[in-house]
């Protein structure tokens, strides 16, 4: 897909920025999270070596070609590093030094080697603690769905209402917040929650999702974090199959481990297992029936590397625009696939968020909670007003949006 937006591209964010939440991720998160690879797994001295030198290497040791000659990646990453060969992790943009540094991550513990590390995901025990600590959740979640099934509440109210569950499930980043974290963003309910949505197309959505055809429409996700956000999507999807408004859905995944959170077909099928093994017969109805559609093809789970490279939207592969372009409706959530669609550049925050993603083959929703600093789509004032009230509002992730782009006009 070659298209780029209809505006001019504005250059990308960048580690060197100074007092920027890009400048503190590449400078002390980037280290912190490789310590807690360390600290959470049991790898070999000769992996927490490579580990201890990778940290070491973080911001001023210029970026190098992997060293992974087993992976099926080194050539295409050959070819993302040509530009900022001789750079340091603080001179190349912020999106491409962020997947760097995980695939660095993956080199390093040899998860595509044979040995100790091969096929480990360096960040399991996060996500396990995450999917555990979301059981709470996730028995309020399917006790509130068969209520509203099994009570015939209107479709809009219960789309609307799956929508921000889903939007707010966004919240739960364990690459910013270890899962059993103090501190951590949420909402205690949803009239709270919508003092914080800046920018909410819900109805518009709903109204996209009302007029599809159920016996032939097709809705993609573009999915983000494991754990509690995974649940709320699953919750979401089945209630879109369930109800027959779409015939399949599409659930995108990561191609391997990153971003500590992210997540991949084999965490869609733990966090299925797990809805199957917990003791409240709504959960585990959730899951027989999330296990029926997976069986029958009516959700798939597919994966590709493009969501692992640091590639502009508008630089996906025409293979993957054109599976794409077999959806009625894109889902896309949370901050790193937003920043991907913006192209994680110095878009002005008035500017329209059609204008962007102009590129987009197929309408396209953006839910997300705000971790970085890049939005679009405000009115004049808007971000003047919310930083006056909340210095943090751009990477506390207590913001949210419901971004709504109609290709189809």
């Amino acid at each position: 897909m070659t298209r780029e937006p209809i505006n001019a591209v504005p250059d990308p964010m960048c580690g060197q920025e100074p007092n920027t939440w890009a400048n503190r991720t590449v400078r002390v998160r980037f280290g912190d999270t490789a310590r807690r690879v360390v600290e959470e797994n049991d790898f070999s001295p000769r992996i927490v070596a490579r580990l201890e030198a990778l940290i070491a290497d973080i911001p001023h040791t210029p970026v190098r070609p992997l060293d992974d000659p087993q992976a099926p990646d080194p050539d295409d990453w050959n070819a993302y590093l040509e530009p900022y060969l001789g750079m340091d992790w603080l001179e190349s943009p912020w999106f491409f030094s962020e997947h760097y540094f995980y695939r660095r991550i993956l080199e390093a513990t040899g998860y595509f080697q044979e040995g100790s590390g091969a096929g480990w995901d360096p960040f399991q025990v996060s996500k396990q603690r995450g999917l555990e600590l979301g059981q709470e959740a996730i028995l309020d979640w399917a006790s509130l769905l068969a209520d509203w099934q099994s009570a015939g509440q209107p479709a809009r109210q219960t789309l609307l209402s799956l929508l921000h569950m889903d939007l707010w499930g966004n919240q739960a980043d364990y690459s910013l917040w270890p899962a059993d974290a103090e501190g951590k963003p949420d909402h205690a309910d949803s009239s709270l929650a919508d003092d914080y949505l800046l920018i909410d197309a819900g109805s518009e959505v709903v109204d996209c999702l009302l007029a599809l055809d159920g016996k032939s429409a097709r809705l993609d996700f573009m999915i983000d974090n494991a754990g509690l956000e995974l649940m709320s999507d699953l919750v979401f999807a089945e209630y879109l199959l369930s109800a027959e408004m779409v015939q399949e859905i599409h659930f995108h995944l990561k191609a391997h481990p990153t971003f500590v959170s992210d997540a991949l077909p084999g965490d869609v099928e733990a966090t299925v297992a797990y809805f199957e093994s917990i003791d409240a017969a709504s959960v585990r109805e959730l899951g027989r029936r999330l296990r029926t559609h997976m069986q029958s093809k009516r959700l798939l789970l597919c994966s590709d590397f493009f969501w692992n490279s640091p590639l502009e939207g508008w630089k996906m592969p025409e293979n993957l625009a054109e599976r794409l372009s077999g959806s009625n409706l894109v889902i896309s959530k949370g901050d790193a696939n937003y920043r991907r669609l913006l192209g994680d550049r110095h878009w002005p925050f008035t500017t329209p968020f059609a204008d962007i993603v102009s590129y987009f083959p197929v309408p396209l929703v953006a839910l997300r909670t705000l971790k970085s600093e890049l939005i679009c789509g405000l009115a004049p004032g808007q971000a003047e007003a919310v930083a006056a009230e909340d210095p943090e509002w751009m990477v506390n992730g207590r913001w949210g949006m419901i971004q709504f782009h109609n290709a189809n006009g």
